[in-house]
């Protein structure tokens, strides 16, 4: 019966033949050189295999083909070409992703990554992003900027401690009361139906405190609220009203520093370390530079927004100076009342004020 010869087999027979003409073809150093070009190219080969991408999927109410989605995409363009499409980032815009309650549920399940949010959405996991926006702290962007410039990046390391990146804020102008009749007085806001975030208790117990009565609604359902009568009242910045188109169903305009508004993106911070520290650098770059410009311009085009509200025919309307003294003492105290029940961290909200002041004493002294 003939045996089956193993490989082990052939390799001694043939190392036997070899030996008897002198030489071993296994310690031949041309195979040597050939086996170690081999094992390089295996190398070189899996070494060029590009990492898998990264990709960040973020949701965001801003409307596609809107100014801001452009720039957004943009920057979402510049950071594939700079990292060779180690990350790539897809945005859902226009709401399509719901409201803020659902995003927050799809980035904790994964199936989202981050988002463009406002400072209540998620308050929740830090308080301390209410803090701007706080009613009647700010009487003027400039003071606005003068306080940020000195608190921005305790509140960024804040939120990225509460496991979310951010890069940076992006100011939308103080908030106007926006209405289907004029509002002049303390008196002209009592029993009016006011729409209130979803989430945003703050602005919920400060409403009450001038006696309106909050409604609560996603951002997608405000129109809707508008076009049928559950809400008479909006407080928006003009730029807001425009690019969602709620100033089509509002009559009148009260420019006043109300409450001071702005936006911020966050991604999911375990997804974002995913992310090598290289390429976690340019990420940052560019959305950082992305969210400075939105800071800069935002303020420009709500300027421009309030001023083609007034050529659309809404009709500015001014509160009294007494009047106003009163909405303030009631809003000043509120906040003071939220900072004691835990709503952000009262010492902060105190190092704030002692900026504004500062601020305040600084001009003063300059007009004088």
């Amino acid at each position: 019966m003939l045996k089956q010869m193993t490989i082990s087999d052939c390799y001694a027979t043939n190392r036997q033949i070899d030996h008897r003409k002198g030489s071993d073809p296994f310690l031949n150093t041309g195979m040597i050189l050939t086996m170690k070009k081999f094992i390089l190219s295996i190398g070189v080969l899996i070494f060029s295999v590009p990492a898998m991408a990264v990709t960040l999927k973020i949701a965001t109410v801003t409307p596609n083909g809107s100014q801001w989605m452009t720039d957004m995409r943009a920057g979402a363009a510049a950071i594939k070409e700079q990292t060779e499409g180690r990350v790539l980032i897809k945005y859902y815009g226009g709401g399509v992703k719901g409201d803020d309650a659902k995003v927050l549920g799809q980035i904790r399940i994964r199936q989202l990554q981050g988002g463009a949010f406002t400072p209540s959405a998620l308050a929740e996991q830090y308080s301390d992003l209410n803090l701007y926006g706080m009613p009647v702290v700010f009487d003027s962007e400039e003071e606005a900027a003068f306080v940020r410039s000195r608190m921005d990046a305790r509140l960024q390391q804040g939120l990225e401690d509460a496991g979310f990146v951010n890069f940076g804020f992006a100011t939308s102008g103080f908030a106007n009361i926006m209405s289907s009749t004029p509002v002049r007085s303390l008196a002209d806001l009592k029993g009016k139906r006011i729409w209130v975030p979803e989430g945003d208790s703050i602005s919920y117990a400060s409403m009450e405190a001038l006696s309106l009565n909050p409604v609560t609604l996603p951002l997608t359902d405000v129109l809707t609220g508008l076009q049928t009568g559950l809400i008479d009242i909006i407080a928006i910045p003009p730029i807001v009203a425009l690019l969602m188109q709620w100033h089509t169903k509002v009559k009148y305009v009260t420019p006043l520093p109300l409450v001071y508004t702005f936006g911020f993106m966050a991604v999911d911070k375990k997804t974002f370390e995913k992310i090598s520290d290289y390429d976690q650098a340019i990420v940052r770059e560019v959305m950082t530079k992305m969210y400075r410009n939105f800071d800069k311009v935002n303020l420009v085009d709500n300027q421009v927004a309030f001023d083609a509200l007034v050529r659309s025919g809404i009709q500015p309307t001014k509160l009294d100076d007494e009047e106003f003294v009163k909405v303030r003492n009631l809003l000043l105290e509120s906040n003071l009342k939220l900072g004691a029940e835990g709503a952000f961290t009262l010492e902060l909200y105190e190092e704030m004020l002692r900026y504004i002041g500062d601020y305040r004493n600084e001009h003063v002294a300059v007009t004088e």
